[in-house]
C-alpha cells in the first residue's frame, strides 16, 4: 500500500514542538538512528490524524523544521496490539535442538511495552536478578485492517517496516521456579518499555523484498546477532496471511517477526565463533545463550540495525 510519506520520524523540533515528519536525507545510506542536534537534520512536517491514510488527508507539507531530538516513530496510543513470533529463524531453531514448527508460535506484548528510540529500557525490580535480555527484531507495521488474506496479497496491507527489540526476562520466561513447568512468554516480555521501536518507519514501497534485509544486534560495541531476514522460517507474507485467518489485524498493528540466534561453535576458550575460510567470525546470539550468559545491566547500550531502516538505540536502567 502507498502512504503519504516515504520515511516517518517523530521528533522534538528546535522550536520545542513534538512533530512527525519526512526527514530530508543527507544521503541515501544516512542512518537516522545516530541523529543528534548537531546534525541539524531537517524534516518536512507531516499533518493528518491517520498515519496510514491513503486518501490525501494526511500530507507531507512544505513546512521544513530542524530536528533537535529524535523519538520513536510510534507511541503506545498508535499501536493497537503487538503480535510476536517465537523461534522463527531457521538457524535459531536448529541451535535450540527443535524441529521446525508447522505454524508460527505466537505471543503478544501489551501496548504499554512500546518505547522510544534513544532512551533507556527500564528493567523492573522483579527482573533485575540476572535475567533481562535483548532480542533484535525486524518488525512489520500493518497499514489497513486485514482479515483472511492470502499470501499473494499480504504485502498489500503493509504500510511500513521498522526495527524493534523484544526485551525479555529469562527466569520469568524459562525457569520452572518462576515460570512453572511450561515456559511462558506473556508476562516475562510484557513489562513497560520492553518493546522499543525505531528509529523511523520506512514505507513498504521503499522495501520491495524484506527478505533482502540484514539484521544486526550490537551490545556495548560487540556484534551479538547478525542474520539475513531471508532466514525467517515464516516470512512476512506467510505471517500476515496466517495471523489474519479468522482474525482482524487492525491498522497500526505491529508484527515482531522473531530474533536470530547465534552460531554455537566453540573454540578452546569457549568463545562462540563461526569458522570461515580465512578467519573466525564472532557471532554470539542473545545474552541468555552466551557462555557465560550476559544480561542487561544499567549502562548497557543496545543497537538494533537493519539495512534500509537504520539503527534503533537504547540504553538500560533499573527502576
Amino acid at each position: 500500500m502507498k502512504v503519504a510519506w516515504s520515511r516517518l520520524i517523530r521528533f522534538v523540533a528546535t522550536d520545542g514542538r513534538t512533530l512527525r515528519g519526512e526527514p530530508i536525507m543527507p544521503s541515501a545510506d544516512f542512518d537516522l538512528g545516530f541523529v543528534t542536534e548537531s546534525d541539524k537534520l531537517q524534516a518536512k512536517v507531516i499533518v493528518g490524524d491517520d498515519l496510514y491514510d491513503t486518501t490525501g488527508k494526511t500530507k507531507v507539507t512544505d513546512e521544513v523544521v530542524t530536528v533537535k531530538r529524535l523519538l520513536g516513530p510510534l507511541t503506545k496510543e498508535d499501536v493497537p496490539i503487538l503480535r510476536c513470533v517465537g523461534l522463527n529463524y531457521a538457524k535459531h531453531i536448529r541451535e535450540a535442538g527443535r524441529q521446525p514448527p508447522p505454524f508460527p508460535s505466537i505471543f503478544f506484548k501489551p501496548t504499554t511495552t512500546v518505547h522510544d528510540h534513544d532512551v533507556p529500557v527500564v528493567i523492573p525490580k522483579i527482573a533485575q536478578d540476572d535475567q533481562a535480555d535483548y532480542e533484535g527484531e525486524f518488525c512489520i507495521v500493518i497499514g489497513r485492517d486485514a482479515k483472511d488474506v492470502s499470501e499473494s496479497e499480504a504485502l498489500d496491507y503493509v504500510a511500513a517496516y521498522t526495527a524493534g527489540n523484544d526485551v525479555s526476562s529469562r527466569k520469568l520466561q524459562r525457569d520452572p521456579a518462576y515460570a512453572g513447568k511450561v515456559p511462558q512468554w506473556g508476562f516475562s516480555k510484557g513489562f513497560d518499555t520492553f518493546a522499543p521501536l525505531g528509529p523511523c518507519l520506512v514505507a513498504s514501497d521503499l522495501i520491495d523484498d524484506p527478505s533482502k534485509l540484514h539484521l544486526k544486534t550490537i551490545v556495548d560495541g560487540e556484534t551479538r546477532q547478525s542474520e539475513g531476514v531471508s532466514d525467517l522460517l515464516f516470512d512476512s507474507k506467510n505471517l500476515i496471511s496466517h495471523l489474519s485467518q479468522g482474525t482482524t489485524l487492525q491498522k497500526g498493528s505491529i508484527i515482531m517477526t522473531g530474533t536470530p540466534g547465534g552460531e554455537h561453535y566453540y573454540n578452546h576458550q569457549s568463545t562462540m565463533v563461526r569458522v570461515t575460510n580465512d578467519h573466525c567470525l564472532l557471532i554470539l546470539g542473545v545474552g541468555f545463550g552466551l557462555n557465560p550468559p550476559k544480561y542487561l545491566v544499567p549502562g548497557t547500550q543496545i543497537h538494533v540495525y537493519i539495512t534500509k531502516i537504520g539503527t534503533l538505540r537504547n540504553g538500560v536502567m533499573f527502576a
